[in-house]
């Protein structure tokens, strides 16, 4: 029997939340108004379409998306359906999600100090983990690579190699970790030891690992990586600490009985890691390892890797080829290049 209680059509989102949508964004252009910040009415009348947009796609969401309870996964949505739209429309400009997403982080953070709230940081964190919308306005179009100094390698690398066994030990005299603390620091560990992207990360398989001709049985010594979409299939080498730490996770997959062709998947499963997910997992490790900065976000690693590459008199073009980038996008490490005097 069909239920009689349920609506004939979606029910409307609170009266509250559109009005709370609807005061957080008028506080915050009353104030810019206010100082002088804004005064032209075609940049209040960008800003107000592109809040309602904003506002009406958490409205319309089940349950209701706040400005409290809004997060990375909700934004990477909001963004996915955007990209229904017209190829032609000026909005899925890399510059136009820069500016969209940093008037978000505004009016949350405005929002925060009015109500004496926690600032929400989801704005922020979703450019953080998306270099190409964050560099969209910079006056250089290629800016210069962050990377870790030699103690923030030192320290990582010390922090991610504690979740093996330490040659001699048994497993059961360290502090176990679960499956997903392993794969979280071995895929870290990737990043930095092979200079692979958060994408490459998600989409590595378990063929993905070549251990034939390596000098220690069964360890991998380099990867092979699937074309993403962003870059071209490829292999690059793997620094032997981090080696070590996948022959690891291996096992550990194996013995916690993965299903699944992916390297490093999301559930027990084998379901797919997901680019929300994986950018938290991978924040949290960097956190718990004192190497967090919002900066550069986990491309640091892979802009370390490849810097230290270069020191080893390693050419542009063979590093540009194990990064999957063309060779002109080295000058960018070559500038910076000169300023280090070391790197792990």
């Amino acid at each position: 029997m069909v239920d009689s209680t349920l609506p004939l059509f979606d029910e409307m989102p609170p009266a509250g939340q559109v009005a709370a949508f609807k005061a957080a964004f008028d506080a915050w252009l009353a104030e810019q108004r206010g100082s002088g910040s804004l005064r032209q009415d075609g940049s209040v009348a960008v800003y107000e379409d592109m809040w309602e947009a904003f506002a009406a796609w958490c409205l319309s969401q089940s349950p209701v998306v706040t400005l409290s309870s809004l997060d990375l996964a909700d934004l990477q949505a909001f963004q996915s359906a955007r990209f229904g739209r017209k190829s032609s429309d000026l909005s899925l400009t890399p510059r136009y999600a820069l500016r969209l997403m940093r008037l978000i982080d505004r009016v949350l953070r405005h929002h925060a100090s009015r109500t004496e709230a926690v600032a929400n940081p989801a704005a922020a964190d979703w450019i953080a983990a998306n270099p190409e919308i964050r560099y969209a306005d910079a006056a250089h179009a290629d800016p210069l690579p962050e990377y870790l100094s030699v103690s923030e390698a030192r320290q990582l690398i010390a922090f991610l190699s504690s979740a093996r066994p330490r040659p001699g030990k048994s497993r059961d005299a360290q502090a176990p970790l679960t499956w997903q603390e392993v794969r979280n620091r071995a895929s870290v560990g990737l990043q930095l030891g092979a200079g692979l992207t958060p994408g490459d990360v998600r989409a590595l398989t378990l063929d993905s690992p070549v251990s034939q001709g390596s000098r220690v049985r069964e360890r991998p010594w380099k990867l092979q990586v699937p074309g993403n979409g962003n870059s071209p299939a490829r292999e690059t080498p793997v620094a032997p600490w981090a080696a070590e730490l996948l022959q690891h996770w291996l096992v550990v997959r194996t013995e916690a009985g993965i299903a699944g062709t992916f390297l490093f998947p999301s559930t027990r499963t084998g379901k797919q890691w997901q680019k929300p997910s994986q950018y938290e997992c991978a924040k949290r490790v960097l956190e718990e390892a004192g190497a967090d900065s919002r900066e550069g976000g986990s491309f640091r690693l892979r802009h370390t890797f490849a810097l230290r590459q270069l020191r080893r008199g390693t050419s542009p073009q063979q590093v540009a080829g194990w990064l999957g980038i063309e060779p002109s996008k080295m000058k960018r490490y070559e500038r910076v290049l000169p300023g280090v005097i070391e790197v792990v």
